[in-house]
């Protein structure tokens, strides 16, 4: 292989940098530009019937390696796929029934939800979107608390801190700017910390995209950008958003390397953001993962899909089910047998029930609540404000559950 020529000025910072992507193309055998741009197919692993694919036609190659998880690895994870199924679909149901004020649902992505919780370690950061309710929930955090954001009592029901997940929320983007901050001051700290930050394709559309990559790739830190690029930003297609080959091409421009998977294909996700997630630990580097899936349901209950895709686009994808593609090939391994799959059913429908009775009861009110999280330490003016409404609410009655 010939060896690659860096055009940076010797002692220049940049040629630093340059450095340590060639170290890693080296340790691959390969040139930089193989290195950062994507495999030339998507990596896959199982076709959409749930078979292993051979695997000289996985995609894989020099440098995109992509070993498949240990049996218990994937068992685990066809357990949170089902939970994530069913939540989706309660949770849709639920808005219906006017408990939810709004949900974005996942169903038909729940791979690549699951795969983004099951790749990190305890010590790492997820950062989510507002359509990663499943993965929030894979990652340990109790889906009564994610889900009262939705009906709208909290912004964010969970501690960040604790579970070492960003709060879910609407504004496009910014969680990224959230994600790099968060994995530099790690950085700088000397902590062994990766950070997932996901997001949608319509999101590489807007500035806050740009700014968090070429941060990650000036400074350094370990942060593995996650796009679900699931064909549509609300009702504007993917061609109507980029002409890149993919947006897994878009890394190279940074300096930084990318990938592209079947985002349906759960053992392929999961073998690949693992990776990610190791490279991005190993060498203090940025890395973007391209997984290409598809929203089986509408943006959310106040969209109307019909407007922008046809019914036959949405047939022919539900044959590409992860769900259901994983089940085949766990069965077909012997890795998943009836009982266990009765079991794992009863598991998701008990989390479904608790959901439906936890959004049925009524909340208790507390209007003071509103004061408490504004500031660590709250300002004069909050303090006085509090009062008043305190002194209002005792004049005009007790409220439940005030203070």
């Amino acid at each position: 292989m010939d060896e690659p020529v860096t055009t940076a000025e010797p002692g220049h910072a940049k040629a630093e940098q340059a450095s340590r992507i060639f170290e890693a193309s080296r340790s691959f055998g390969i040139t930089p530009e193989q290195y950062m741009l994507p495999a030339q197919q998507q990596i896959q692993m199982l076709d959409p019937e749930g078979t292993l694919i051979p695997s000289d036609q996985q995609g894989t190659g020099p440098g995109h390696e992509y070993p498949i998880p240990e049996p218990e690895v994937l068992l685990k994870a066809y357990t949170a796929l089902v939970a994530g199924r069913r939540i989706n679909d309660q949770n849709y149901a639920l808005v219906r029934q006017g408990r939810l004020a709004v949900y974005p649902s996942s169903h038909g992505q729940e791979a690549c939800q699951v795969g983004a919780a099951l790749c990190l370690d305890a010590g790492d950061w997820l950062f989510p979107t507002y359509r990663d309710t499943v993965s929030v929930i894979s990652r340990g955090v109790d889906p009564l608390e994610v889900m009262v954001s939705f009906r709208g009592d909290w912004h964010c029901g969970y501690n960040p801190k604790e579970h070492r997940v960003g709060s879910m929320s609407t504004p496009l983007t910014t969680q990224l700017l959230h994600a790099v901050g968060v994995a530099h001051a790690a950085k700088l700290r000397g902590e062994d910390t990766v950070v997932l930050a996901m997001c949608g394709d319509g999101a590489t559309s807007e500035g806050d995209f740009h700014e968090a990559l070429n941060f990650a790739a000036v400074f350094e830190v370990p942060v593995v950008f996650f796009v679900q690029n699931n064909g549509y930003a609300i009702s504007v297609p993917l061609s109507s958003q980029s002409a890149a080959p993919s947006l897994a091409h878009k890394a190279i421009g940074y300096g930084m390397a990318g990938e592209r998977v079947d985002g349906n294909d759960m053992v392929a996700v999961l073998a690949t953001l693992r990776r990610a997630v190791h490279l991005a630990r190993e060498n203090s580097m940025p890395l973007l993962l391209e997984a290409v899936t598809y929203r089986m349901q509408a943006h959310t209950n106040a969209d109307d899909e019909t407007r922008y895709r046809d019914r036959e686009e949405v047939e022919q994808w539900k044959r590409k089910d992860p769900l259901l593609r994983m089940q085949r090939y766990l069965t077909s391994e012997g890795i998943l047998d009836d009982a266990v799959a009765a079991e794992i059913t009863e598991a998701a429908e008990q989390v479904a029930s608790s959901l439906r009775q936890a959004m049925t009861a009524e909340p208790a009110e507390n209007p003071l609540e509103i004061f408490d999280h504004v500031y660590a330490e709250p300002t004069a003016q909050l303090v006085a404000q509090r009062a008043q409404l305190s002194d209002e609410l005792q004049r005009t009655g007790p409220t439940q559950g005030e203070k």
